[in-house]
């Protein structure tokens, strides 16, 4: 059986309750959120409400501002192209995945915005004040990755959100590699959060949201039926409504929900301390071997996610090599172009994110075929 290392793209596996949710959704969930008004419409818009209302509890926001999305990419898309509808500028971090990065270089390029990019340091002082000094009048948006899905680096995300608050600039933070593993808050200072379902939420792939605090609006990507005001050929400007066009993933709303639960019987903190001492066991017994670079810095706080690379070794043949000895990791440029050209990995990485569902049997025996593999290369 394969153990997977890869939980930063998709956590596997589910808890047996999200699995257990899914089948039953499957089974009484025929019918379609939000239009109709019979027995299985109804039942199935009250399973959809009740996840709603569980990841809006989670985060600290209103029901009717949390919006079920295809995924992480199409929450920071529908929340990029919204807020900055009229134009502005907008600065991101130099730690962004493309699904931050490309929608407002694409902006950019069509001269709809500007655009300006703050250097991310190990310092958060330096972090703060790289986004602090390209701020001007015509700033809308500020876009930041809570916590890099590279190397696992967290930024400063509260300071930037009281940084956006002080120039009354919206703060849209991309909490993919964070959500489930800390405890994110809107009050954070966050004014539109978006997320993955399908990795520390624990749900099934196919599952994102957008959740904001309702004070900058957010021009709808995609209009069309939404279940109410059919007779109007104008999108709803009400949420969820207006960002919810066709008819939703409800199976996957529900192992959100069901995911979420998971998190709040388990712990964030719980949960999160588990991943870290694997990483910190990965990265001790990593220091044993000779031409092992590990890419984290002194006075940075990470989450738990370390990128390596072996000397000599590219990082797609040493995550083939791993893969064929039974592990499941992630190499080369993890959609994260800015990060890499910050790093200087030109080469890619190779990227340990564990679980709660992985031990420290699995990581030793990880840290046995690493050495293996560099020994290799040196005979």
């Amino acid at each position: 059986m394969m153990i997977n290392f890869d939980n930063a793209a998709t956590t596997f596996p589910k808890p047996l309750r999200v699995r257990r949710a899914a089948a039953d959704a499957v089974m009484n969930y025929g019918g379609n959120a939000g239009r109709g008004g019979h027995q299985l419409a109804m039942r199935t818009s009250e399973a959809y409400y009740n996840a709603r209302e569980t990841a809006a509890v989670f985060f600290g926001a209103e029901h009717e501002n949390t919006v079920f999305t295809l995924n992480c990419t199409y929450a920071l898309n529908m929340a990029i192209h919204g807020v900055m509808a009229q134009g502005g500028h907008m600065i991101i971090s130099s730690m962004e995945h493309n699904s931050a990065a490309r929608p407002a270089v694409a902006l950019a390029m069509k001269k709809q915005i500007t655009l300006s990019v703050a250097e991310v340091f190990p310092d958060n002082e330096r972090t703060v004040e790289s986004f602090r000094r390209l701020i001007r009048s015509e700033t809308r948006a500020i876009v930041c990755t809570l916590a890099s899905n590279v190397t696992g680096q967290l930024l400063p995300y509260r300071e930037i959100g009281e940084l956006c608050r002080q120039h009354d600039i919206c703060f849209i933070a991309d909490g993919a590699q964070a959500c489930g593993i800390y405890d994110i808050k809107l009050s954070d200072g966050i004014n539109i959060l978006c997320t993955a379902g399908h990795k520390g939420l624990y749900g099934l792939t196919g599952t994102g949201l957008l959740i904001t605090d309702g004070v900058y609006p957010i021009a709808p990507i995609i209009q069309g039926g939404t279940g109410s005001g059919s007779l109007s050929l104008f999108q709803p400007s009400l949420l969820p409504d207006s960002l919810e066009s066709g008819t939703p993933n409800i199976i996957g709303a529900v192992t959100v929900g069901e995911g979420i639960r998971f998190i709040n019987s388990q712990g964030t903190d719980n949960i999160r301390a588990h991943e870290e001492r694997l990483c910190a066991s990965f990265i001790t017994g990593l220091k044993t071997i000779d031409g092992v670079t590990v890419y984290r810095d002194e006075g940075a706080e990470y989450a738990p996610i370390v990128s390596f690379n072996i000397e000599g070794v590219p990082s797609e043949e040493a995550a083939a090599f791993l893969s064929e000895k039974g592990f499941c990791l992630r190499a080369g440029y993890h959609c994260a172009a800015l990060a890499h050209a910050s790093l200087g990995t030109r080469n890619g990485t190779v990227r340990f994110a564990p679980s709660v569902f992985n031990t420290e049997a699995e990581t030793a025996k990880l840290v046995y075929y690493v050495k293996i593999l560099k020994n290799l290369q040196n005979s």
